[in-house]
């Protein structure tokens, strides 16, 4: 019987060769799933801690907002010396508490006396035009000092008025240490609000001293001491304002503060924004960083938490899965597709940061054009002035000269022909008064260059251009000097001087006025002059008129100087010009009364050649 062999076909190992693909496809599918939701994590990380900073930074803006207030509120009451109900509602209603600083719940002052003036100030408060029916200090106990409130704003915590602050030891020694180093204060102790646990206020004070008073030492500022300025800050307000302003809802914001009053405790929580639940631990499921922020000195702990899967975007729960699936399919593809995700991201953060840094580079290179380009103004308006003066004292003291001797010789020969020669003394009469007409006009000249007067100060200048507009114009030109000695360098002057003269030309062009008001006044270091007028005023768009620059120049000379300039008017209603230059005194600044012999002899040769 023959034997049949059955050949069997080759065998390949398909199936561990298309379970070692499935599974190296799998492990490529499954690194990368960990790859793609660890990278997820990393960035939602990074995108709510940068989120946390940002809140965390404007709390701090805001607690600085509000000291800033407080220091305002501080310098109305120095200044004022005695404030009123009515005046503080009144500057109180002007800073607009609901709107623009809604974290602050009240604003109080608490005045400063001692127990010799106790009884004397209850009646006062009791009976005026600020009376407070009933008014008593509260405690009763009899104190050696004492710091009531007696303005509060809101009324609606008008039940604090009459309250000692300084009843307590600790709040006396602090209130005592703030008015004699003159610092800020804070005691860190939380005022519950309507009763409710984390409904707090906190206290800020500052001392308030009366106006000019010297605050050298301690011993100074006691007896200049008025009294405490302070403000209730709503920590809810404070907080949400941040808060809110995050992208997301669930993020939970827990705020301690360190009690700074004795005995020591453990930081008190302030606010909770998700009241009631339980604080716990760091979880895995969410992301949490605590940061700190300075309190007027005081630390503060605010801790920022939120689920995972709200920082997530829908497309960042998914990304895993499809990462997975496009390496199970084929790693290569995998490896191009979640390269080019990685580095698509990469290389726009690296095209922004290039293009940010051109924009930078840019924007430097512009500053320090301009920087040069206001120099060279400067410069050259320096040498503009310089050569003005050089040519009006050349033609002073060389034409001036040439024409007195001129004129000098041919009065003599229209003297000496007067009798024997007619038609020759009518001539020398003529050529005298050509001379004269001449010399008046080489006047002008020398006063349009630089006039003489400005070396006898400003106010002489000021006052000769006034009697010359007046004399031009026919308008009333009223000049108001409170100060008469106003000591300021040539330069300066000069720059002033320019301002006035261009000012009173665009009046005298375009103002259509009839009275012109000029005011100057030195005080605190600054020079400041005025220039208003009773015109039409200056239009919307005078200011950018095409070929105009007489508005520009008057700004660009005081920065220059590094002053401020204020141009404004409205139609119909006059406009006023208002510069500002600090004042400048040099200690080899010849003395003026030696310049005011110098320039009346030079006034008194320019008298001579006008004949």
């Amino acid at each position: 019987m023959p034997a049949f062999y059955v050949q069997k076909p080759p065998s390949f190992p398909k199936k561990p060769v298309l379970w070692s693909g499935l599974l190296l496809s799998l492990g490529v599918g499954v690194a990368f799933y960990f790859a793609a939701a660890l990278s997820i994590e990393h960035d939602a990380d990074e995108r709510f801690r940068n989120q946390a900073s940002s809140a965390r930074y404007s709390i701090a803006a805001g607690v600085k907002a509000y000291t800033d207030v407080l220091r305002g509120v501080t310098s109305f009451f120095s200044a004022s010396g005695h404030v009123s109900r009515a005046s503080f509602h009144a500057y109180v209603a002007g800073l607009d508490l609901p709107h623009r600083f809604v974290a602050i719940d009240a604003i109080t002052f608490g005045s400063y006396l001692t127990d010799e003036q106790r009884d004397g100030f209850e009646q006062r408060m009791r009976g005026g035009p600020d009376a407070v029916p009933g008014f008593a200090i509260e405690p009763a106990e009899r104190r050696p000092e004492y710091t009531v409130i007696t303005l509060i704003e809101p009324l609606t915590f008008a039940d604090r008025l009459g309250v000692d602050l300084a009843s307590r030891d600790v709040a006396l020694r602090m209130l005592a240490a703030s008015r004699d180093n003159g610092s800020m204060i804070s005691s860190g102790r939380p005022i519950a609000v309507s009763g409710h646990p984390l409904h707090v206020d906190l206290a800020l004070r500052l001392p308030a001293y009366r106006l000019g008073a010297p605050l050298q030492t301690a011993a100074q500022r006691q007896a200049a001491y008025l009294g405490s300025v302070g403000i209730g800050l709503n920590v809810q307000r404070l907080v949400h304002s941040a808060l809110d302003a995050m992208p997301w809802h669930h993020v939970r914001l827990t705020l301690r503060g360190a009690n700074n009053m004795p005995p020591p405790a453990p930081p008190r929580l302030l606010f909770d924004s998700q009241e009631g639940a339980a604080a716990g631990a760091r979880s895995s499921e969410e992301f949490t960083i605590v940061l700190p922020i300075d309190f007027n000195g005081y630390l503060w702990q605010a801790r920022f938490s939120a689920p995972k899967a709200e920082i997530y975007s829908r497309f960042d729960a998914f990304l895993p899965w499809l990462a997975m699936l496009a390496g199970f399919i084929g790693s290569m593809l995998m490896s191009v597709l979640f390269h080019t995700l990685a580095s698509s991201r990469l290389r726009a953060i690296k095209m922004a940061k290039a293009m940010t840094k051109e924009l930078r580079d840019s924007q430097s290179k512009l500053q320090l054009s301009h920087h040069k380009l206001r120099r060279l103004a400067a410069h050259a308006d320096q040498i503009k002035e310089e050569e003005r003066k050089r040519i009006a004292r050349e033609i002073h003291d060389d034409l001036g000269q040439n024409l007195l001797v001129l004129r000098i010789e041919a009065d003599m020969l229209a003297t000496r022909t007067g009798a024997r020669h007619r038609l020759l003394h009518a001539r020398a009469r003529s050529t005298l008064g050509h001379i004269d007409s001449t010399i008046k006009s080489v006047r002008h000249i020398i006063n349009d260059l630089r006039p003489t007067v400005l070396d006898l100060g400003l106010g002489a200048a000021v006052e000769w251009q006034i009697a010359q507009f007046r004399q031009r114009s026919g308008m009333v030109c009223e000049l108001i000097e409170h100060q008469q000695d106003i000591v300021i360098d040539d330069h300066g002057a000069t720059a002033l001087f320019r301002v006035l003269q261009e000012s009173l030309s665009n009046i005298l062009q375009h103002a259509k006025a009839s009275m012109v008001r000029v005011e100057l006044r030195q005080q605190q270091g600054q020079l400041t002059m005025t220039i208003s007028d009773n015109g039409i005023g200056i239009g919307a768009h005078s200011r950018s008129k095409v070929g105009s620059f007489g508005l520009v120049g008057i700004e660009e000379r005081i920065s220059i100087l590094g002053g401020q300039c204020s141009i404004s008017g409205s139609p119909k209603a006059g406009s006023v010009v208002r510069v500002s230059v600090p004042v400048s005194y040099r200690p080899g600044m010849a003395d003026p009364a030696d310049a005011a012999a110098a320039v009346m002899a030079g006034a008194a040769a320019a008298a001579a050649v006008a004949g």
